[in-house]
């Protein structure tokens, strides 16, 4: 079974980004690199690509290419209530015609209240796509929070998976091994990520600066969950460099 692999546009640079013209600039690469899918953030599209997301939607298609949505938000506001702002967020994957629409946890407080599971089966009833929760290099982010929701999730019997972000466990301080070990059955999405120490945190390298630690830890992840990589892509020729790293990343 062929396991996808999707490029995260935010691994090309907000300025390269910048500098091509936007996330649809970078279509045709990606695809002549031979993945399969496109990342699109939220925070790199601007009001107008904002309020035409079914443009974007139509180019992603003519690239042969299906698209995740990741938005810089939480499916928790602080005091444990769902963000409001989530309906919105579907209704853009919607345009956006995304298979899968990314967010971060937020201040999950441990448990799912009647009410609030009452309004995620409503959120995700006939959903045509996959909600999925990821780790960020927050304090919500961290493995405890994250195993605790997982744990309700599972026994709530609701359709939310875990987008695992490989390297964001150290801006946690935790450790990557231990998180995979007790999250991979939830994982449905993988952001392939290597990160080094940086001044007082770290930073993102490509995989061929790493040591082999992240193909240990991405064999320990459901070889079915597509991978995105979400680590930096740079050089002169970006249809070579994605190409490998795809090739990379299919043959792991």
């Amino acid at each position: 079974m062929k396991t996808d692999i999707i490029v995260v546009t935010a691994a090309y640079g907000h300025a390269q980004i910048a500098a091509l013209g936007g996330q649809r600039a970078l279509l045709p690469i990606i695809q002549q690199a031979g993945a399969d899918g496109v990342e699109i953030r939220r925070e790199l599209l601007d009001d107008a690509a904002l309020a035409d997301l079914s443009t974007l939607a139509h180019a992603v298609t003519q690239h042969q290419l299906h698209a995740s949505y990741s938005v810089p938000d939480t499916l928790f506001c602080d005091g444990g209530e769902i963000n409001p702002r989530i309906t919105h967020y579907v209704e853009e994957a919607r345009q956006l015609n995304a298979q899968r629409l990314k967010v971060a946890l937020g201040d999950f407080t441990g448990a799912l209240p009647r009410q609030t599971l009452q309004t995620l089966q409503t959120l995700l009833a006939d959903l045509p796509f996959q909600l999925t929760v990821e780790n960020d290099q927050t304090e919500y982010g961290r493995l405890s929070p994250s195993v605790a929701f997982f744990t309700a999730v599972r026994e709530a019997d609701l359709p939310i998976s875990m987008t695992f972000d490989m390297g964001n466990w150290c801006w946690t301080g935790e450790d990557a091994d231990q998180a995979a070990a007790q999250l991979a059955s939830q994982v449905g999405y993988v952001h392939v990520k290597a990160a080094v120490p940086h001044k007082d945190s770290f930073r993102a390298i490509a995989l061929d600066e790493a040591d082999d630690h992240w193909r240990t830890l991405l064999q320990q992840l459901p070889a079915q969950a597509p991978r995105g990589i979400e680590f930096p892509l740079e050089g002169d020729d970006l249809i070579a460099v994605t190409r490998h790293y795809v090739s990379l990343l299919r043959n792991v």
